[in-house]
């Protein structure tokens, strides 16, 4: 029996419960509702566990507890019971990441246990597009990597990561899992880039999450010495465009607030700015 406020790991049984909150705002949801509809709560296929808040008996809020902590649809309650069952656990995470208001909260709470951070990034401008730009052509160069081509846009991959993380993605454990998350979008028609005379990569962006709702662009990344010859616009909306016919109706992305050129092109192409994330990087 719940009480009238109360925190617990949820069970597979609790998957409709959790699609429900998941749904109240499916853009900002959409890494986490991608996975759960993939994997449901079993935390072996999930990724990691996934924790539930309840009022009054309803379940209203959600919190990721995996390779990332995510507070989903937070209140101020769930989030110190979140932060309080985090303590407790000890950190496992590499990352909290989330609407920047709760994740605030939550690295207030948890900073004196967790911290210091490696960088704390507290405003990621959330942008959307659900329509093709009017005065920006997709670039025609810009098509679907192939799985025969996992050796020419992986460099490019790892590249993008250490410029945006400030980590390799090949330490660890080799970079197994992150080769696998790379094949695994290249293998669902997710991975596009454009190749220059010399097959390398020039431009590359992938549709990461997506569910019938919502998708994510993440991975934008133009090679360096391509950079300022006007690649990225219609890149992104040559992705766009694949993204909105074959995926979901909405487009979504989030860019760090200091990365103004990157933020004048999402707006070139389209998009606009409906809320902000925060992520704390470890």
């Amino acid at each position: 029996m719940l009480t009238q406020t109360t925190s617990r790991v949820l069970e597979p049984s609790d998957l409709d419960a959790a699609l429900a909150v998941l749904d109240r705002e499916p853009v900002m949801n959409a890494f986490v509702a991608s996975r759960v509809q993939v994997a449901g709560l079993d935390p072996w296929r999930l990724g990691g566990e996934m924790w539930g808040w309840y009022e009054d008996g309803m379940l209203t809020s959600l919190c990721y507890a995996g390779a990332n902590l995510v507070p989903i649809c937070a209140t101020p309650r769930a989030v110190r019971a979140f932060a309080d069952r985090a303590r407790r656990a000890g950190r496992r995470c590499s990352s909290i990441v989330g609407p920047a208001e709760a994740t605030a909260e939550l690295w207030r709470l948890l900073e004196p246990s967790w911290g210091p951070a490696r960088e704390v990034r507290r405003q990621q401008p959330l942008m959307v597009a659900d329509r093709m730009p009017d005065a920006i052509a997709p670039d025609p160069y810009v098509r679907r990597v192939r799985k025969d081509e996992m050796e020419t846009i992986m460099p490019a991959c790892v590249a993008m990561f250490t410029e945006e993380v400030g980590i390799s993605p090949m330490a660890g454990d080799g970079g197994l899992l992150y080769q696998a998350r790379v094949a695994e979008l290249v293998g669902s028609g997710r991975s596009f880039a454009r190749l220059d005379e010399q097959g390398r990569v020039a431009f590359k962006a992938e549709i990461g999450a997506a569910t019938s709702q919502a998708c994510q662009i993440q991975g934008v990344w133009v090679a360096p010495e391509y950079r300022g010859r006007g690649l990225a616009a219609p890149g992104m909306a040559a992705v766009l465009r694949y993204a909105l016919a074959d995926v979901a109706p909405t487009v979504s992305l989030y860019v760090n607030d200091f990365n103004t050129p990157a933020r004048r092109t999402y707006l070139r192409v389209g998009f606009q700015e409906v809320g902000a994330f925060m992520s704390v990087l470890f």
